[in-house]
């Protein structure tokens, strides 16, 4: 082994002690059987909260023969439905042991009559489906057993790029794996998975069956609930994806206490902020969210905003683009009071909109975008 190559491990594993939050010492065992940097403690704590979600469920299926009528007596299908059973597997969270509740991805669950969840410790529990969004792609689960062991929650508007985390899930059905890696890109969206997406990247593999499991740094905090990947061969190319434990959050209590999720709206329309209109506007910033268009009539319209201002910030929580504005106004309860801290020619004010629920044919703004 070369000098330099040496002092690259040296260092390498030095840094991964700081990381890891051991004591520097551990890095540099005085003995080839001394100590080496692992997880391992971390993955101890966290491991028993992550569990493997069976379903068993129904879904239509669509048949061109089904429009012949003769086909249809033939069969005895009298309304040209035919529906056959499914089987799948993904991956879920708890997040309350007390109550028994376990956060996982709404397409895990969506056509589900039959769900069962099994513990780290290879008990199988029956779950009850208690609500799911699929604009978010998040469902909550509830499972009655003893000893039950949670993730604690982490704060994922604090992540940053290059944060070491840990996927932890069920892939191709295999049973718990953990896979590691950073956070490789904040706030993704335009990806046309979900309907609200402000994804947390992630190079950690990430494979069919993960979906609905812990995305968790290394405090063994959870951060965000694994959802998809780009795959185009079909397994990890390094490019994963996971809703944000803050909205993954919000919508398990909006489910917990409605039922149901009602994304609302301020009936306004806008795009990111770039250098160019930045320039137009007169102002330095780089990041927040442009008002293009406002609905006449609407609670924005009210409150007074213009076309021009820069949404820098929805309930004191930062913006980093549009996708951002959008996502937390579609977070609030309908008929809330949401602050949004607006750029107005440099000047910044706050101003405080009513959250109306979004129609299921949303009005478009001028150029064809929906207002929000």
């Amino acid at each position: 082994m070369t000098r330099s190559l040496c002092r690259f491990l040296t260092g390498f594993l030095f840094g991964l002690a700081l990381i890891s939050g051991m004591p520097a010492q551990a890095a540099f065992p005085s003995s080839p059987d001394g100590p080496a940097p692992t997880v391992a403690p971390v993955l101890r704590q966290v491991t028993p909260g992550v569990v493997n979600i069976a379903v068993q469920g129904r879904v239509r299926v669509n048949n061109p023969l089904l429009a012949d009528p003769f086909f249809r007596q033939f069969f005895n299908l009298p309304n040209g439905q035919v529906e056959r059973r499914t089987q799948a597997s993904g991956s879920g969270v708890i997040v309350d042991a007390d109550k028994g509740y376990v956060l996982t991805n709404n397409h895990v669950v969506e056509n589900a009559d039959v769900i069962d969840v099994t513990l780290r410790d290879r008990r199988t529990v029956r779950a009850k489906l208690i609500g799911r969004d699929p604009q978010t792609d998040i469902a909550v689960l509830q499972i009655q057993a003893d000893n039950l062991v949670a993730v604690p929650m982490g704060d994922s508007d604090k992540s940053e790029v290059g944060d070491f985390v840990l996927a932890i899930g069920n892939p191709f059905g295999l049973g718990q794996t953990v896979t590691s890696g950073i956070v490789s890109a904040l706030g993704r969206s335009g990806l046309g998975i979900e309907g609200f997406e402000d994804f947390i990247q992630t190079d950690a593999a990430i494979n069919p069956g993960n979906s609905g499991g812990a995305l968790v740094d290394l405090k063994g905090r959870l951060i965000g609930i694994n959802t998809a990947i780009l795959a185009p061969a079909g397994g990890n190319v390094g490019v994963g994806f996971a809703v944000p434990i803050n909205m993954a959050k919000s919508i398990m209590e909006q489910l917990l206490r409605y039922g149901t999720v009602e994304h609302g709206r301020v009936g306004i329309s806008g795009q990111d902020m770039t250098a160019e209109i930045a320039r137009g506007l007169g102002t330095s910033r780089t990041e927040g969210g442009v008002v293009t268009a406002i609905e006449p009539g609407s609670s924005a319209d009210r409150a007074g905003l213009k076309v021009g201002d820069v949404v820098v910030a929805v309930d004191h929580q930062p913006s980093r683009n549009w996708i951002s504005v959008v996502n937390r106004i579609a977070l609030a309860r309908v008929d809330q009071d949401v602050t949004l801290t607006v750029d107005r020619h440099g000047a910044l004010s706050d101003l405080h909109v009513t959250v109306a629920a979004t129609p299921a044919k949303p009005r478009q703004a001028r150029g064809g975008q929906g207002y929000q």
